[in-house]
Formats: C-alpha cells, sequence, structure tokens
C-alpha cells in the first residue's frame, strides 16, 4: 500500500517539478529525438515521485532521480516501439553527474552545457510563428499543461492542443535542429528567444484580457527562464538586460492591486510593499551588463524602469531622465508605444500641455487606433488640464477598449471624478 502524500512531499514535488521539468524534458528530447514522448516519460516520472518519496523520502538530488526515472520510462517505451539497438543504447547511456545541477550533457552544442538553453532556441526558431513560439515554451520549459496555455491566449483546449502538434510537426519536418544556433547565427536568433520571455514575463505581469489582471504563475516563469540564460549566455548584456527589467517590474507586483483586487497606479503604490530584494539585484544586473559598453532595448527599459523603484517617492522621480531614456529607446525600437510613453514622461517632466500635443500628434497618425491606452493617456492628460469633459469622453472610449476587468474598473472610477454623474 502507497504512503500517504503529506503536504511537504506535495511540495517538494511541486519545487522539483519549476525546478526540473524544462530540464528533463530537454534531456529526453535530446536523445530521443521525440517531444511527446519526453512530456510523456516526464509525466510519469514526477507521477512517480507522487508514489515513491512519501515512503522512500524526498532524493538528496531530485533532479537527478526525476531524470532516471523518466530515462527508464522512456527505454520501456521504445522498448515496445522496437526502435532498434543504437537508439535504445543511447537513450539508456544517459547518464547523471555527481553534482547537484542535474543530468549532465556535453558542450558540443554552442558550447553551452544545458539542454534546456538549446530547447529554447529551438522553441523560439524563427521557422514559427511567435504564438508557436510562446506556446510551446510554455509547454516544454515551464511545464505548463494544454489548458493553461488556451486560457493564456484566450483560446479552446482543443485550438491549442492542434497549435502545440502543428508547432511540434513543424520542427520536426522542417528539420530545426535541437542546438544552440552557431555563433554567426546568434545576433539574429538571440533577439528572438529574449522576446518571447519578455512576451510570457508581460502576459503573467499584466494579463492581456480576462477577469485577472497578474498571472503570477508566468512572470515567475519567464524570469526563471531569464535566469537560465543568463547564466548559460553570461557575454550577452541584453540576456542580462532583460533579467533586469523583469525583475526590477516584478518588484512591485504585490502593490500594483490593492486587497480588493483593483489597479493601483504607479505614483499612488505603497513604496514600502515593493521587493527591496528584487529591486537591488535588478540594478546590480543592470549595472553589469551597462559596464560592458554595448546597449540595447532591454537595458534602456531596465534603466527606465531603475528610474522608477529607486525613488523614494513618487515626487522623486526624475522624470527628465526618463523622457531622455525614451528618446534613446525610440532609436532601438522606433514603436509608436515607446512614443506614447515617452510622450508620458515629457508630461510628468514638462507639463501636460506638451505631452498633449505629442499624444494629439500620435492619434492623428492612426497608429494606435484602437489602443487602450492612448485615449487612455489622453484623457489623464485632458483632466490634469481641467478639461473635464473631453477628459470624460476619452475615459469612456479607454473603457470601452480595455480588455481587462481592473482596468474598466480603474478607468471607471477615474471617469467618476471627471463626470460625477457616471455610475
Amino acid at each position: 500500500m502507497a504512503a500517504a502524500v503529506t503536504a511537504d512531499v506535495r511540495a517538494e514535488v511541486d519545487a522539483a517539478f519549476r525546478e526540473e521539468w524544462g530540464r528533463v524534458v530537454a534531456t529526453l528530447i535530446r536523445v530521443t529525438g521525440d517531444w511527446d514522448l519526453a512530456e510523456e516519460c516526464a509525466q510519469d516520472a514526477f507521477a512517480m515521485a507522487l508514489q515513491r518519496w512519501p515512503a522512500d523520502g524526498v532524493p538528496r538530488r531530485p533532479g537527478a532521480w526525476l531524470t532516471t526515472a523518466a530515462r527508464n520510462r522512456a527505454i520501456d517505451v521504445l522498448r515496445r516501439r522496437t526502435v532498434g539497438a543504437a537508439k535504445l543504447r543511447e537513450v539508456a547511456a544517459l547518464s547523471v553527474e555527481p553534482d547537484s545541477s542535474g543530468p549532465s550533457v556535453e558542450t558540443g552544442h554552442g558550447g553551452v552545457p544545458d539542454d534546456r538553453l538549446r530547447l529554447m532556441f529551438t522553441c523560439c526558431h524563427p521557422a514559427l510563428t511567435l504564438e508557436a513560439r510562446v506556446a510551446l515554451t510554455l509547454r516544454t520549459l515551464a511545464g505548463l499543461t494544454t489548458a493553461e496555455i488556451a486560457r493564456a491566449f484566450l483560446a479552446s483546449e482543443p485550438t491549442m492542443a492542434k497549435r502545440l502538434v502543428r508547432a511540434k510537426q513543424k520542427i520536426q519536418n522542417a528539420g530545426i535542429p535541437y542546438r544552440v544556433p552557431p555563433a554567426h547565427l546568434l545576433p539574429e536568433r538571440l533577439p528572438g528567444v529574449l522576446g518571447v520571455l519578455y512576451l510570457l514575463f508581460n502576459e503573467g505581469y499584466s494579463a492581456s484580457a480576462g477577469a485577472d489582471m497578474i498571472r503570477q504563475g508566468l512572470s515567475v516563469e519567464a524570469i526563471r527562464l531569464a535566469r537560465v540564460l543568463g547564466r548559460l549566455m553570461p557575454s550577452e548584456p541584453e540576456a542580462s538586460g532583460l533579467l533586469a527589467l523583469m525583475l526590477l517590474h516584478d518588484a512591485r507586483r504585490t502593490a500594483r492591486l490593492d486587497t480588493d483586487g483593483e489597479l493601483v497606479p504607479l505614483e499612488d503604490q505603497d513604496r514600502s510593499r515593493w521587493d527591496a530584494a528584487s529591486v537591488s539585484e535588478g540594478v546590480a544586473v543592470l549595472e553589469d551588463a551597462l559596464r560592458r559598453g554595448r546597449p540595447g532595448p532591454y537595458q534602456v527599459q531596465a534603466a527606465i524602469a531603475a528610474c522608477h523603484v529607486t525613488a523614494a517617492r513618487a515626487q522623486d522621480t526624475d522624470w527628465a531622465q526618463i523622457a531622455g531614456l525614451y528618446g534613446q529607446l525610440e532609436r532601438f525600437l522606433p514603436t509608436p508605444v515607446v512614443e506614447l510613453n515617452r510622450a508620458v514622461a515629457v508630461a510628468m517632466a514638462f507639463g501636460p500641455a506638451e505631452g498633449l500635443r505629442l499624444v494629439t500628434g500620435l492619434e492623428e497618425s492612426g497608429q494606435l487606433a484602437g489602443y487602450h491606452l492612448l485615449a487612455a493617456t489622453k484623457a489623464d492628460l485632458l483632466r490634469r488640464l481641467g478639461r473635464a469633459a473631453e477628459a470624460a469622453a476619452c475615459y469612456r472610449e479607454a473603457m470601452e477598449l480595455a480588455s481587462t476587468d481592473a482596468e474598466r474598473r480603474f478607468l471607471g472610477r477615474r471617469l467618476a471624478e471627471t463626470d460625477p454623474a457616471f455610475g
């Protein structure tokens, strides 16, 4: 009779899942070449842990235990498939080093000793659509279920399952290699990996739609994967810049919603609730990246975030510096969203009239048509200029365009301030 699963053991298995899932799956994909088999065997290994760890105790090296269990399961499956002695020998030869870092792999694939990084680059191959890259990353490296990924994309579970299958088939049919690209391809491939990780983080930090404004699990996984990437590619300042950016944003997570789940704007957040350790780490990572003298968009965005989180009070924020940094960011990312953010910083540094001039120009260009933050920004600037009726009209437009309940409620409160008849 199996021993009961205690809360402590379940917590250990959950922690091992968060830490080891991507490593186990990545290692099995490398040796078997079969994505579905790798996921199936990894799932079986964690199920086996729930059965055995209550009686046997949690192993000293959970990752090694799980990799061995998954490998043995893969051998059983492959034997039934009669795939051939060579493949069985390859899987059986998978060994585990005696340190605590989990399964060892050779460094012949781009010189980087971690299967997860190879899997990350495979998931983010430019032959796949951006949605497929994010979905595969969530599934294979973060271990999210198909149902969880479907909710993140606001799609049905069967639809998402088909998309994942198609993405895996494309990798197999196109012969996409399971490796870190050679050095001459890294400049074109690394931005795609960083972009997927930042998109994953943002979906958790500020959900694109639905009732939940914050999906903490997605942000946590993005930060974890960014740490992996940063450790394994320490010479890439933009990888460090992305990690710093995530840490500095995530430091404010608990203060972004009040006890009722309502959105709290940056200037009104209780700064004592910000995570000081994340702020310190983010600033240190950013400073190390900047010292390399190769600035990029993630480093500039992290510098902007650092200006916010290192100000003791909202009124101490150096908005002039932030406006200047957005000017630098526009050179890397000449997008209308960056231009809108610069307009906000200009308004804070030099007055709402100057900011409104920039926002009006953006509005007339039509580049951000249907973007609720454009209407919300214009409404806020009009409110600060005392033009209540115009502000109210813009708040109504922003409410209609907003995609999350928390944002709509926040805009409704602002609307009530400019139009007492509302609500």
